[in-house]
C-alpha cells in the first residue's frame, strides 16, 4: 500500500501546517458522494489513531484511515497552479470514471 506526494503538494502542507500553529500531518480519506460514487476528503490531522495508516514524502506525513486504502492505494497527491486557480490533484490508479463535474470518481 502506498500514498505519495509530490514536492509542490509536500511545501504546500507544509506551509499549511505552520500557518495553522499545529497538526502532525494532512489527512486523506474518501467519502460516498456524488452520481460516481466517492469523493476525496482532506484535512489536516492533530494526531494518528490506531486505525490510521502513515505515508511521508519529502519530510511531511499523510495520515489515511486504514479501511481508505483500497480506494486511494498507489496514489499521487499534487499541488498545481493554472491560472489563477490552485489546488489539490489526485493521481490515483484506482479510478475507472468520474463524473462530468469532476467531484465525485468510481472505482472496481
Amino acid at each position: 500500500m502506498a500514498v505519495s506526494l509530490t514536492e509542490s503538494a509536500a511545501r504546500q502542507i507544509k506551509k499549511q501546517l505552520e500557518k495553522r500553529g499545529k497538526g502532525v500531518g494532512l489527512k486523506l480519506g474518501v467519502r460516498k458522494s456524488g452520481c460516481s460514487g466517492y469523493a476525496y476528503t482532506l484535512d489536516y490531522s492533530d494526531a494518528v489513531e490506531g486505525d490510521d495508516a502513515v505515508f511521508e514524502d519529502f519530510g511531511v506525513k499523510v495520515i489515511v484511515q486504514k479501511n481508505d486504502l483500497p480506494f486511494i492505494d498507489g496514489i499521487e497527491l499534487d499541488y498545481r497552479r493554472e491560472g489563477i486557480n490552485e489546488a489539490f490533484q489526485f493521481n490515483n490508479p484506482n479510478v475507472t470514471g468520474s463524473c462530468g463535474c469532476g467531484e465525485s470518481f468510481s472505482v472496481n
